[in-house]
């Protein structure tokens, strides 16, 4: 990284590598600046970001900002692809609110692949409220990204687009350890499974929400499971202050009904804590009032092949959705592929470039809980009809919303909307 006037500027190489992710069993992955999984870019609200990203690969590839309020040709449209031995520069202006974003691949048809097989990674936007509330920061601010995929003997990984179990891990190894000190933890947590939902268990110990995907929640709120889809991300504070010296605490998933470990915390020491939640974090700015109304059905192609998005699969010649900038709408998002299904049901997770949105209800209940913050990803279930509002400005141009099960937007469940 290297500091240029008003900007911070970094170089990626997009590179294939070597990672254990069975201890002593090398597999072959794709990489951003040969790390798996893809080095943290901690950014300042307000200040500008610029990345280079050079293609080292043997395919073409581009890159999304997940989260990002970015010009559109920093977004990492799907046809606009990084070519091998070619670089590009996107510009990343950072004028949002702190939250924890992240940065992954995003080539039409090709994106399940290329994340699952190591195309990702954690960009952390620092917010100036946020050293002022006193929330753990520094080594006890720790991203978290949690991914799926399937082994072979070896230790290779396995890519085959299917419902077939998948086993988690987490920063890109196995069931690991981490050791901590007996006090407040905040961490970071993103979903970067293909399709797995997945809702974590400390053994009942207390997880305090403090942030979704667009930042901080207006108050923390304190769980005992929290559920994280694919695409999304939940901020916790874990306070380990009453947990002895020696204890270990397993962070689990249990949203099968069964307990699959994912990571251990090994507690190893006393240590003084200055940091605290305080009761309120973040008001939310007021919501305007929606000029439009659109309906948006989730659900398999009139062929039964595809995904769809209001039975059209995608064409990257064909504008969806046209709105005017400076607008407020509000998208009823409904899922209207099946409960029962031989692989279970078909679950959506909807994500839309640009801009964030507020959850305003689910089949007219409220929305989950930590729901109640700006989001960008969002669960909707079969049957379910979900309601957000979004205001559409900062910029004009092209711009998708899609599935975020990447292997359904890759066959059709994605389209675009143009703000004009």
């Amino acid at each position: 990284m290297s500091t240029r006037g008003d900007a911070d500027v970094y170089e990626l190489p997009m590179k294939p590598a070597k990672t254990e992710i069975f201890p002593g069993h090398p597999a072959s992955v794709l990489t951003f600046g040969g790390q798996f999984i893809g080095p943290t870019i901690r950014a300042k609200a307000g200040r500008t970001v610029k990345v280079k990203y050079i293609n080292q690969l043997d395919r073409a590839a581009t890159v999304h900002l997940h989260g990002g309020h970015v010009p559109p040709g920093s977004d990492g449209y799907p046809m606009d692809l990084i070519d091998p031995g070619k670089s590009r520069l996107f510009e990343y202006p950072n004028r949002q609110l702190g939250s924890t974003l992240w940065y992954h691949d995003h080539t039409c048809s090709k994106e399940a692949e290329h994340v699952y097989r190591g195309l990702a990674g954690f960009y952390l936007i620092e917010g100036p409220d946020e050293r002022e509330l006193g929330l753990p920061n520094g080594a006890y601010d720790v991203p978290i990204m949690i991914r799926d995929g399937r082994f072979d003997e070896n230790g290779a990984m396995i890519f085959e687009p299917s419902p077939m179990p998948t086993m988690l891990h987490a920063n890109g190894r196995i069931q690991p350890y981490f050791q901590v000190d007996a006090r407040k933890y905040r961490f970071r947590i993103l979903n970067a499974t293909l399709h797995r939902i997945i809702e974590l268990d400390l053994g009942g110990q207390e997880m305090v929400q403090i942030a979704s995907d667009g930042g901080l929640l207006p108050a923390p709120l304190s769980r005992t499971k929290v559920m994280v889809v694919p695409g999304e991300r939940v901020e916790i504070v874990v306070d380990f202050s009453q947990q002895s010296v020696g204890s270990k605490l397993v962070l689990t998933d249990v949203y099968s009904g069964a307990s699959e470990p994912i990571l251990r915390f090994d507690v190893t020491r006393q240590s003084k804590d200055a940091s605290t939640v305080p009761a309120q974090l973040r008001a939310l700015p007021a919501l305007p009032e929606a000029t439009n109304v659109r309906d948006m059905k989730l659900s398999f192609s009139p062929s039964g092949e595809e995904f769809a998005i209001n039975d059209k699969t995608f064409d990257p010649n064909r504008i969806d959705t046209q709105i005017k900038e400076g607008t407020t709408e509000i998208w009823r998002i409904t899922n209207a592929d099946p409960a029962e299904t031989p692989f279970g049901p078909v679950n959506h997770t909807f994500h839309m470039h640009l801009v964030p949105f507020r959850v305003l209800d689910r089949d007219g209940k409220p929305p989950l809980p930590g729901e109640n913050g700006l989001k960008d990803t969002v669960l909707v279930r079969p049957g379910e009809t979900v309601r957000v509002q979004a205001t559409f400005s900062g910029y004009r141009g092209r711009y998708m919303y899609h599935c975020h099960l990447q292997e359904h937007s890759d066959i059709g469940m994605m389209a675009q909307m143009e703000i004009v």
